[in-house]
């Protein structure tokens, strides 16, 4: 596996690889969520390239860009070990050589979510995912659902730019206790983590119950997931949202959608996690 650092040695590796590729765009830090990604374009690709960037530009003043974890030995090894072919981990000065007067702006899906909470953090996102796509030029692209406003954004980015690549969405991977995996569950304290358990708790419950056909509307399961976080001392909310999907809507009836995404996001400790659930709608 060979490891690059440099656009210039990037291109030339590329040229010369099997295709189709598979490009996993991550920040380190990685757990077996990432790794799962990698494993899945293992079996769809002939080359498998992932890149290792902690991306500035999606971090809003006060956010945790600078203490975000980071040990690039460690996960190359990880990277490796999971089966990819290359790993491209650029520096900042590589990545953005002087100040970008350039971005992507996905509009209209950024409203909702952490688009509302982080201003700003969907268009770092995307004009750094572009970046990346314009120099891997990959054939698929995997994410994890854990951030499905995520996905949603690059799918239509791509879809409206014509971009030469399909975007395979994977299922969020869970610890043995139930938490979304993620790089910042680190950051938590026992008893935070105890606490944080509440999202999946509260997501697992509104599924139940609008298996159940309990709830008619997004409002009531929206409010009941709002109402059981809020519950939980020492979490801070910042936001429960029942929205269609992909579209990110407010739904008037679970009747009349063919996707549903319920979507949490709290502070435990200093800590921010974001977790979800996507329900296929009733007939």
């Amino acid at each position: 596996m060979e490891v690059i650092y440099d656009r210039d040695r990037l291109r030339q590796y590329r040229s010369g690889v099997p295709q189709p590729v598979g490009f996993i765009p991550t920040m380190g830090s990685l757990h077996e969520g990432h790794l799962s990604l990698i494993r899945q374009a293992r079996k769809e690709c002939k080359t498998v390239i992932v890149s290792i960037y902690v991306n500035p530009l999606q971090f809003g003043p006060g956010e945790d860009f600078e203490r975000y974890p980071r040990d690039l030995e460690r996960d190359v090894s990880l990277v490796k070990e999971a089966g990819a072919d290359g790993v491209f981990a650029p520096t900042r000065e590589e990545m953005l050589p002087r100040p970008s007067i350039t971005k992507v702006t996905v509009s209209g899906l950024t409203d909702r979510l952490c688009g509302a909470s982080r201003p700003g953090h969907f268009d770092g996102v995307a004009t750094v995912v572009t970046k990346l796509f314009h120099l891997i030029q990959p054939d698929r692209a995997y994410f994890g659902l854990k951030d499905a406003q995520q996905v949603a954004v690059i799918q239509r980015m791509v879809e409206d730019l014509h971009m030469p690549v399909t975007i395979v969405p994977c299922p969020t991977l869970r610890e043995p206790d139930g938490l979304a995996m993620s790089s910042r569950n680190v950051y938590l304290s026992p008893s935070e983590r105890e606490r944080a358990l509440i999202l999946n708790r509260s997501l697992e419950e509104a599924t139940r119950r609008w298996k159940t056909g309990e709830w008619q509307r997004g409002t009531e399961a929206a409010r009941y997931l709002r109402e059981t976080i809020t519950s939980e001392p020492g979490v801070e909310l910042d936001y429960a949202e029942v929205l269609t999907y992909p579209g990110l809507e407010p739904v008037e009836s679970f009747h009349k959608e063919e996707f549903v995404l319920a979507a949490v996001a709290a502070r435990v400790g200093s800590t921010r996690l974001i977790d979800n659930r996507i329900w296929q709608g009733r007939e």
